[in-house]
Formats: structure tokens, sequence, C-alpha cells
């Protein structure tokens, strides 16, 4: 297990880099998916398998769908173009061996070492609970307002200016004395 802690971590690492250093934003998308589901795989690892299972739902889950919708609402160029780039296999050729490799890794660690059963504690909802709004109430919100202020900033870049629209409050006339 402890080969599969680092080969977590160092794919984990690998992507990130990638998901911080290419210029195409589909490239990072997919590099980020891999990061996230690897720091899934390390919780998985270390015992942690509700964290893990909620870091595949909710991060490589629910808000990697959010941050695709934000790409595609910035129109970044010719509709056609883009989608026969990130159609094209080289798109998915390093995130799929950097997944591939994970995989292979979580399954002969848990397979091969423990026999098939997981030697994990079982933790409830309640526990969980209790410990993000309880020690960790500020981590949580702090998390929530930074993917709310980075999901308001994208719609602000994505926002197209239509001719005629009036972006601010215009100001009142003010009034003027001497009239009845």
């Amino acid at each position: 297990m402890e080969l599969l802690f680092y080969v977590a971590a160092l794919v984990a690492v690998y992507a990130t880099l990638r998901v911080i250093s290419t210029s195409n934003p589909m490239h990072a998308l997919l590099n980020l998916i891999v990061s996230l589901i690897a720091v899934a795989v390390i919780f998985f690892v270390l015992g942690a398998a509700f964290a893990g299972a909620m870091q595949v739902i909710v991060y490589a889950g629910a808000i990697m769908v959010l941050f695709v919708f934000v790409v595609m609402m910035l129109n970044l160029g010719s509709a056609s173009e883009q989608e026969k780039k990130w159609l094209s296999p080289a798109t998915w050729v390093g995130p799929a061996l950097l997944s591939l490799l994970l995989l292979a890794f979580l399954v002969d660690g848990i397979l091969g070492l423990t026999g098939g059963q997981l030697g994990t504690m079982e933790v409830t909802a309640k526990q969980v609970g209790i410990s993000l709004f309880g020690p960790y109430v500020i981590a949580v919100e702090l998390a929530s307002i930074l993917l709310l202020a980075g999901l308001v900033t994208a719609w602000h870049l994505g926002r197209e200016e239509k001719p005629g629209e009036v972006l601010s409050v215009p100001k009142q006339k003010e009034h003027q004395g001497g009239e009845a």
C-alpha cells in the first residue's frame, strides 16, 4: 500500500503541474480531474474511504461538470474547430494513461495486499458532519467562498455585452429647488 500512496502522490503532483502549465483549458480540466482522482486514491490508501468517495463524487464529479460548463460559457473560439481538437486522441492520451496507472495500482493494492478485504474503520455520516461543522467549519466555509468567487469571476469573464445593455444603474437627476 505504501507504493500505491507514492504513485498516487506523484500522479497528483504531475497532473496538478500540468493543470497550471498548459494553455489549453480542456487539457487543464482533464488533468485536474486526474489530480482529484489521485487525491481520492490517497484518501483510500490512508483509510479514509468516506473522504475518498466524497472527493470523487463532489469534486471530480459535480465541481468538474461546473468547470466544463464555464469553459463552454466562455466560448473559446470556433465551436467546430475546438470540438475537433478536444475529441482528438492526443488530448486524452496523457490523462487516460495516468488514470489507468492509478486504477492498476489501486486494484493491485486492494486485491493483492488485503485479499479483497478493506481494513478500514467505518465512519458514519454523523461523525463526518460533526467534524466538518465543528473544528473544520472555517476551512469548509473558506472553500465554499473560494468556489463561489471562481464561479462569479468566470461568469463575468464569459459574459457577452449586448448592444444597448446597461451594465450600471443610472444616476438620478438632482432635484432642482424652486419647483412646486
